[in-house]
């Protein structure tokens, strides 16, 4: 008859994980609520099924198999009280470290506790019967299926870390009676590799090694960086606190903030991740994701992850890059000159943030520490690069604006002949200002407090608290508290516990001051610079800087580009792309001024109500409308000059990108 699998996304994944991980051994037990699974894997004559009607006595036969074969063994069974029956097995399997892998099918897991019947709650196991349990989920969107397949990869490969053992997977499931899918849709695998083993070859044109969080870089791993950078044609892409000074760095933060980004080095054929949670979003596109990390973890940050390499960054490089190869650079210089060209576009901002961080970056002494604040001091930093020998953190662990001058004590605690540097906002600053009467408090401490009165994250044009308008200003931004830009409260506090204060509320007041607060020389005490601006300058730089390169729209191209002038008179407009950044805009829109529609690729979304008021088109009522003038909404430029040519495919031109759009009205 051939193979017939089921519907069922998320049981699709699992068959398909399964092949692709050399697992075919699957002790079923009989029952209704894995139909879905037992009955694709039943039909396709890859897997060896036995079955075993009793739960108690299948979790044994998996561990004989187990014992004698040394393969991964399945374990399938229906709801209700079925998987409690494998806990003597399992726990077998456990300490004897046997590699079984338990599926355990249910209904939807936010059905416990409602008196559903065959629904027992299995999100809390017995240590000693997994080492690990996660949950396949029904799939109803794209997020579901990248959750889905990264809980159903990470337990296959958990069956074999660090010694074997079981792993739990519980797979829900909708009871779908259709099996009319005959041929097996792909799902994204992933591989781990430790060292020693054999690891993949790379057939990449560019590679590019994103560098997240990471501590003091030693002279062997940098070298080790670039030398592979020089055989596979890399950059190394960085902020402040990837810490990195070697060769083929590239400092993109300012290309990726612009809204019309299509700069050279989000093109990537590969794209290597080191290091910790990242303060950055680079929007790199890429197929394929290798994870280098000594803990091994399945961590997607990027959705595209394919290996993960269990060792030390040097001993990954130094494996890649240990044969002779021929130096290509050209990836590199191309960046590099994209990234200088766009720095000598910088209009002259406004006294802000950015200004700030424009003007003092470069002026933070050798071999300092430098502490920045979350989330607007570490963006604006990001922005603006500091000197080589310059080691800097931010707490993104957590990525709360609590602790910054703690945890900036910390660091000039232990090493006192060493300048420490802290630039945070006032809602971080009053948080953790207790810590500045800590007693162990030297000299060697330099604070840059930026006080704009607000939360200037919720401040910002174009993210979602702006459009609530000015109503967000009593809760939703926090303005006003904390002495609402008091001359008076932080001298004071500062003063009495025997900082040095100073002040500044323009650019000259700031360029006053600044050369002693950058100082190499050691000062006689500990010094807090506390600095005014108002959110509307903010505002305003924010908007300058993201938009110096504003030539291109964000992915379409040239010829396809209208400008707005084709647009006057109109009053129909469709929106093409009812995601994010449609929602995202929505306040900028002037609703009241123009007729909107939406469209989407998504059939899904057709005829629904997508944003406020306003229902999804089909595509097809999109081509059947006359002269219709067509806004792209997506930020990515691939997707956008995919839908670009799709439009222009259907003889509609009259087309442009949200950004302009936003600008023009």
């Amino acid at each position: 008859m051939g193979c017939r699998y089921t519907d069922e996304r998320n049981s699709q994944i699992i068959v398909y994980l399964l092949k692709a991980h050399n697992i075919k051994w699957v002790v079923a037990s009989p029952g209704t609520t894995n139909v879905c699974l037992v009955s694709s894997l039943q039909s396709d004559n890859y897997f060896k099924i036995i079955s075993a009607p009793d739960e108690r006595s299948a979790a044994y036969i998996a561990c004989g198999i187990a014992q004698v074969r040394g393969e991964t063994v399945v374990l399938s069974c229906t709801g209700a009280t079925a998987s409690r029956n494998y806990y003597p097995g399992l726990t077998e399997a456990y300490y004897s470290k046997l590699p079984i892998l338990v599926i355990t099918s249910s209904r939807r897991t936010d059905r416990i506790g409602h008196n559903f019947d065959q629904v027992t709650d299995r999100t809390l196991l017995a240590r000693d019967v997994a080492k690990i349990s996660v949950t396949a989920p029904y799939i109803r969107d794209a997020e579901d299926e990248w959750a889905c397949e990264i809980a159903v990869n990470r337990a296959i490969l958990e069956v074999r870390h660090h010694g074997m053992g079981p792993v739990h997977i519980n797979l829900e499931t909708m009871y779908s009676p259709n099996r009319n899918i005959i041929e097996l849709p792909k799902a994204r695998t992933i591989f781990r590799f430790e060292k020693g083993g054999n690891l993949p070859k790379i057939r990449a044109d560019r590679v590019a090694i994103v560098v997240g969080l990471h501590s003091q870089w030693t002279k062997e791993l940098t070298h080790s960086v670039e030398c592979f950078c020089e055989k596979y044609n890399g950059i190394v892409l960085c902020d402040q606190i990837s810490n990195y000074s070697g060769k083929y760095k590239i400092f993109p933060n300012l290309m990726a903030f612009q809204i019309n980004n299509d700069f050279c080095y989000k093109k990537v054929d590969l794209l290597i991740s080191i290091g910790e949670i990242s303060s950055s979003d680079y929007g790199i596109v890429t197929d394929a994701v290798w994870r280098v990390s000594t803990d091994g973890e399945i961590r997607d940050t990027f959705w595209k992850l394919r290996n993960v390499f269990e060792m030390e960054e040097i001993e990954f490089f130094n494996s890649y890059a240990d044969l002779e190869y021929v130096k290509n650079t050209e990836f590199y210089e191309m960046c590099k000159k994209e990234e200088e060209d766009l720095y000598k576009q910088i209009p002259n901002l406004p006294f802000s943030n950015v200004w700030i961080a424009q003007n003092t970056a470069h002026r933070i002494p050798g071999n300092a520490i430098l502490h920045l604040g979350i989330r607007n001091s570490l963006r604006s930093f990001n922005y603006f690069d500091t000197s080589e020998s310059v080691l800097c953190y931010s707490n993104t662990g957590g990525f709360g604006i609590d602790g910054s001058l703690s945890t900036i004590l910390g660091n000039s605690i232990v090493d006192r002949d060493r300048l420490c540097f802290c630039v945070l906002g006032d809602l971080a600053f009053f948080y953790d200002m207790n810590s500045l009467g800590n007693r162990y408090v030297g000299k060697n401490l330099r604070i840059l407090l930026i006080n704009n009165g607000t939360g200037m994250e919720m401040q910002f044009s174009g993210y979602l608290a702006d459009m609530v308008g000015a109503d967000k200003d009593p809760y939703i931004a926090a303005s006003g508290h904390y002495g609402n830009q008091s001359c008076d409260l932080v001298r004071h506090y500062a003063e009495d516990l025997g900082f040095r204060y100073i002040c500044a509320s323009s650019k000259e007041e700031y360029f006053l001051y600044l050369d002693e607060f950058v100082s190499a020389d050691r000062l006689e005490q500990s010094l807090i610079f506390e600095v005014f601006v108002n959110k509307d300058d903010e505002n305003h730089a924010w908007n300058m800087l993201k938009r110096i390169h504003s030539q291109k729209t964000a992915g379409i191209r040239d010829e396809a580009f209208v400008m707005p002038e084709k647009f006057r008179g109109k009053k129909n407009v469709v929106l093409f792309g009812a995601g994010k950044n449609l929602l995202n805009n929505l306040c900028y829109l002037k609703i009241d001024s123009f007729n909107y529609l939406v469209c989407d690729n998504d059939e899904n979304k057709w005829g629904k109500e997508v944003a406020p008021e306003m229902n999804c088109i089909s595509t097809d009522e999109l081509y059947k409308m006359d002269d219709p003038i067509v806004i792209v909404t997506t930020m990515s430029p691939s997707i956008t000059m995919q839908i670009v040519n799709q439009l222009k495919d259907n003889e509609i031109t009259c087309v442009d990108h949200i950004s302009n759009w936003v600008n023009y009205i």
